[in-house]
């Protein structure tokens, strides 16, 4: 069987060309400010990413990088005033947080209607009733991607591997609504499931949003299932200069020729969350103006 492989930066640059297209009629440039506190390696990656996307589609940005000693009142504020700022449409807080900050108190202080990531509870408790605000950007890229390589969920059973409230918990609340990229029959899986691999290998999709490197192989995944792999994983690799490599959750070598289509780590869902988190960013700058959305 040929495995077709999930990539996520053809489907990024359409995003990404649909955003310089409705760009030529907008109102004004939305507003995307970041907040990056601590020294992190990976959130800096991410963070000069949202940069450079924000560039290409000719968006207005701001990156606060603040020390990993900035107090916890001290970004609550800040988060404050860019809640006031009306040239700044969307507000992203690049997790993690340094230890001691207070997560949850920090993301619940800004205004829902800034949240881009939609990770505010009032954007949460819209995705649980059938009324989506801001959705969470990777589980939006998945169904995004599923649907530009034309894979319909429809009456599809689906194993979510995971139940984050980034990844698993609102994809398999976006799978089950009845919209035209959902109504699939949904199993959200985690650490507590009983024969995970017999659930996950009845299901027609399978997504892996746990965190264990390569921990789903052939005998997880039915054959011709589809697999999306959410997974970022850093392994040892000692013939890499580098002295290591980025895996999935997925076993993907041994899942070529098994699975019908696979996501790519890197290169499958990566690219999509930028694309979701500019369009959610367009999408807040298309409210605050009252704005039809353009072309």
């Amino acid at each position: 069987m040929e495995t077709l492989r999930l990539k996520g930066i053809p489907v990024r640059d359409a995003v990404f060309s649909e955003l310089k297209n409705r760009m030529k009629t907008a109102p004004r440039r939305p507003g995307l400010a970041v907040l990056l506190v601590g020294d992190d390696a990976a959130s800096a990656v991410y963070v000069s990413h949202k940069e450079k996307g924000c560039d290409e589609v000719g968006f207005h940005h701001v990156t606060h990088r603040l020390p990993a000693t900035t107090s916890q009142d001290d970004v609550l504020a800040l988060i404050d005033e860019l809640n006031n700022d009306e040239a700044i449409d969307g507000i992203l807080v690049q997790l993690p947080l340094p230890k001691g900050m207070d997560q949850d108190k920090v993301l619940l202080s800004v205004s829902p209607e800034k949240d881009v990531d939609g990770f505010h509870p009032v954007n949460l408790g819209r995705l649980v009733a059938g009324n989506p605000g801001f959705v969470p950007c990777t589980p939006k890229g998945i169904l995004r991607m599923l649907s530009h390589y034309g894979i319909s969920m429809s009456g599809k059973s689906v194993a979510v591997v995971g139940r984050s409230v980034i990844v698993g918990r609102p994809l398999s609340l976006l799978l089950s609504l009845k919209s035209e990229e959902g109504n699939a029959t949904v199993t959200m899986c985690h650490s507590g499931t009983r024969d995970l691999a017999a659930v996950t290998k009845a299901a027609d999709v399978v997504v892996a949003a746990i965190g264990v490197p390569r921990m789903i192989g052939p005998e997880g995944v039915g054959e011709g299932a589809v697999v999306v792999d959410v997974g970022i994983n850093r392994i040892d690799a000692p013939e890499r200069k580098s002295g290591t490599r980025l895996v999935g959750d997925v076993d993907f070598e041994a899942l070529v020729g098994h699975a019908s289509a696979m996501t790519p780590v890197p290169g499958g869902v990566g690219p999509m969350t930028i694309a979701m988190l500019l369009e959610n960013t367009w999408e807040a700058m298309c409210r605050a103006e009252n704005f039809d959305g353009g072309v």
